[in-house]
Order: C-alpha cells, then sequence, then structure tokens
C-alpha cells in the first residue's frame, strides 16, 4: 500500500505508514548503495539540533508557539530513538546530507502535524532559519562530542586506571626487556604495564585537546556562510539551548565560512582516533606475544580463557580479544583515510563528502570505545603472570653484561655474552671466570632488579 507525496518535483508514491514523505523516499530510490544507514549517534544529534532549533525559533518569534513547541517535542522523541526506523537514507546519497536532514524535517513535520491537528512544513517550519549545510556540520560535531564524553573517553579512563591497579602489584617483579623482538635489558612488570596506561593516557590528552575545536558549531551559517535567511542571533541560541541539553560547552563558529567549507575539526578527531587505535594495537600485540605458547612460545602471561580456540585441535585456547581489538583498530586506520580524502572534498562554500564523514568518524568513536571496554572486562581484569617463566628467562639473559661495560669494555662483555650464549650458562657464572671482578661486586652488577 502506498500513498501520493509531494515536492517540488512533484508527485511519488510513499509506502502505507511511514512517517518521511517524498524528499526522503527519492533518497531511498537513488542510493541503494550500501545498505548502511547513518548513525544512532548521529540521528540523536539531529533530532537535538532541530529540537533546539525550534526552541530557538520559538525564542526569537519566527515560529508560533505552538508550532514551535510540537516540533521541539517531536525532535525529543526523534533524538531518544523512538523512531529510528523512519530514517532509511542510505550513508552515501548527496554529498551535503540533504537526504538525511529532510528525512528529519519530514518526519518531524509529520509528528508534530499529528499531536497540532494542522500542517506543519518540513521545510518552513521544522528547516526554519537552517540549510543542510549548517545542519550536517553542526550534527557532526555535535555527536562525535556526545560520544567521546559519554563513551570514549569514559571507556580509556577505565582502562587506564586497572592497568595502573593492576600494575602496583608487580613492581618487585623483573623480566627482560626486548627490542627488535630480542632479548634487552630488564625491567619490571610494573615499567613496562606502565608504558601501556601512559599510552592510553596520552591518547586521552590528545582527544581532549581537540575539544575545543569540535565544540564549535556551524549553526547559523545557512547556505554558505552568510547566515542568509535565518535571524542574526539564531546560532547562538541554538547553540545555548544544544549546551543546557547535553551539558556540554557549545558555541557559534567564529567563521562560519570555514564551517561550511571544510571539516578540518573532524579530520583533527580522526587523526587523534587513529593514534588511539594504534596504541590499542600496540598493547594488543604485546599481549599475544606474551600469552604466546603455552609451551613453545613466550608464556609470560595467560590470558582469561574466553571459547575454544580451534575447530581442529582440541585445547588449544587463542587470545581472542587482543586480535579482535586489532582488526577494529586497523579499521579506524582505514576510516581516518577515508575521513582524509573526504576532508579535502570541501569544493569552494561546502564539503560535499559529509555523510561518509559522519559515519566513518562516529564508527571509529564506537570501535575504540568497545574495544577498550573488552579490553578492560575480559583481558586486565583476570589477566595472570607467569612469574616462573619470566624469572627462568631472566636468568638466562646475556644482554645482562651490559652492567658490565663501564668496568671491562663493551668488548670484553661481548666476549662473556657470546661465550654466556653458546655454553647455555648464566652471565655471573662466565664472568666469575673470565674477570678479575669480586664475586660480590658481580652479584649487585649483575642484580637484575639493581638494573631496572
Amino acid at each position: 500500500m502506498t500513498r501520493i507525496e509531494k515536492d517540488s518535483l512533484g508527485e511519488i508514491e510513499v509506502p502505507e505508514g511511514v512517517l518521511f514523505g517524498a524528499q526522503t523516499q527519492r533518497a531511498v530510490q537513488n542510493f541503494p548503495i550500501s545498505g548502511m544507514v547513518m548513525p544512532r549517534a548521529f540521528i540523536r544529534a539531529l533530532g537535538l539540533v532541530k529540537y533546539a532549533a525550534a526552541q530557538a525559533n520559538g525564542e526569537l518569534g519566527t515560529l508560533p508557539d505552538a508550532i514551535s513547541e510540537a516540533i521541539a517535542d517531536a525532535a525529543l522523541e526523534v533524538a531518544k530513538g523512538e523512531f529510528d526506523s523512519q530514517f532509511p537514507v542510505d550513508v552515501f546519497q548527496t554529498g551535503s546530507g540533504t537526504s538525511s536532514n529532510m528525512n528529519a524535517n519530514e518526519v518531524i513535520a509529520h509528528l508534530a502535524s499529528e499531536a497540532l491537528g494542522t500542517p506543519v512544513h518540513p521545510n518552513d517550519h521544522v528547516n526554519r532559519g537552517q540549510s543542510s549545510n549548517d545542519v550536517i556540520p553542526t550534527c557532526i560535531h555535535l555527536s562525535a562530542s556526545i560520544e567521546l564524553h559519554e563513551a570514549l573517553l569514559p571507556a580509556l579512563r577505565s582502562l587506564a586506571t586497572l592497568i595502573d591497579t593492576k600494575r602496583e602489584g608487580f613492581k618487585q617483579v623483573v623480566k627482560t626487556g626486548r627490542t627488535h623482538l630480542m632479548d634487552a635489558m630488564p625491567l619490571t612488570v610494573a615499567q613496562e604495564w606502565g608504558a601501556w596506561a601512559e599510552q592510553i593516557r596520552l591518547s586521552i590528552e590528545r582527544l581532549e585537546s581537540t575539544l575545543p575545536r569540535l565544540h564549535t558549531l556551524a549553526q547559523g551559517g545557512t547556505a554558505v556562510g552568510t547566515g542568509i535567511n535565518t535571524h542574526p542571533e539564531f546560532g547562538a541560541r541554538v547553540a545555548a539551548v544544544l549546551s543546557a541539553v547535553t551539558g556540554l560547552h557549545l558555541t557559534p563558529k567564529s567563521d562560519y565560512f570555514e564551517a561550511l567549507s571544510c571539516q578540518d575539526t573532524a579530520l583533527e578527531l580522526s587523526g587523534q582516533l587513529k593514534t588511539t587505535a594504534a596504541s590499542l594495537m600496540k598493547i594488543s600485540n604485546d599481549l599475544r606475544w606474551m600469552n604466546s605458547g603455552p609451551l613453545a612460545g613466550l608464556g609470560e602471561l595467560t590470558l582469561p580463557a574466553l571459547q575454544p580456540g580451534s575447530s581442529i585441535m582440541p585445547g588449544k585456547v587463542n587470545p581472542v580479544i587482543p586480535e579482535a581489538v586489532a582488526m577494529a583498530a586497523a579499521q579506524v586506520m582505514g576510516n581516518d583515510t577515508t575521513i582524509t580524502i573526504a576532508a579535502q572534498s570541501g569544493n569552494f562554500q561546502l564539503n560535499v563528502m559529509l555523510p561518509v564523514i559522519a559515519h566513518n568518524l562516529l564508527q571509529s568513536i564506537y570501535l575504540l570505545t568497545t574495544s577498550a571496554q573488552q579490553l578492560t572486562n575480559k583481558v586486565f581484569t583476570d589477566i595472570t603472570l607467569n612469574e616462573p617463566a619470566l624469572a627462568q628467562a631472566l636468568a638466562r639473559n646475556p644482554v645482562l653484561v651490559t652492567a658490565l661495560n663501564d668496568l671491562i669494555g663493551y668488548e670484553k662483555s661481548a666476549e662473556i655474552a657470546k661465550r654466556a650464549y653458546k655454553d647455555g650458562r648464566a652471565i655471573y657464572d662466565v664472568a666469575v671466570e673470565m674477570t678479575d671482578i669480586s664475586p660480590h661486586d658481580l652479584r649487585e652488577r649483575l642484580d637484575p632488579k639493581n638494573l631496572t
């Protein structure tokens, strides 16, 4: 069953019962490209922007109170996710995101019209004082800001805190360091894990450093940045309403022409997300190496056994969470490449790859959030050290001879290391034979704890 809807191009059949209208239906028919729709976080932001716009229009007297209130109520329902099924437009659509903007305008107009009992127009009322050209960039900044504050930053903080908590118990556990995947000077497990925690904390700092620019909004620039067809105070009013609703400190962009013509801040954020992904991949790969074995690998630690690791080899357990996190990190890195290409597609006064920027940016935030949560809940919560294996490898580490360099020189130290490695003996035993250093001084010099 269908009904007939009209837009500026004429009539079109729309499925009976849907809340959207002609422009959304045209988009559905024009863009059957990926089957992927805009993310929930983006639709939430779109609803909030329409809510704030309705409130601002009511305050400024550019819409009757009854209409602005009906639009605001309907927009909040959209923001809460009550009507996500009514947003079927593909991510790969018109580059300005006009189809998604009109999708929201039509759904909200339909809901507001039902509530009022009189027609509410998607363009004249819901889109009053706005353009897709400022709405969609505003939604990109707003949705990313909300997801950072509510999801990713808390997840990263929890992960760093747990790693720090765990490492406190390992300050006296010494292990062989590795550079180039080869034995190196010793360090404590606490020192090694502290580097992981610091990576996460620095990722948090990098993300937070982008927030001042992310919290500035394009709303008020309308078509090209001049603010045509909107009240001069509209952008500031929208930002104030959104700040009150979200708890974020949001302000209008100081230069609307920049806000519409480029997506440099989204690209900056994507770069910080890529760096975070690289950190999580490094940590995950360290965990995979340390967990390798249990007999023929390093076997330094044991990850929680979460599922059988092989369909053919009984008893095998794989490091599934670090592997999954590494794959998610690779996706984030790929997303950054897409966003980089999209961000340079600001042709004159408008970037024309806004939807794919929104999709990839929000997917990256989501993937990093869930990855950090899985590392926290399913890796570091129940991870265990194999201290005997650490001690055994440390005792045979020929690189400990580095501690004798200043006494006997590099060449003599290398000779001792080679002899110890060849004979499978401890450095101490070989050094006793090949130097005049007293046994007491050798023990002090070669004690791994003293070398950390």
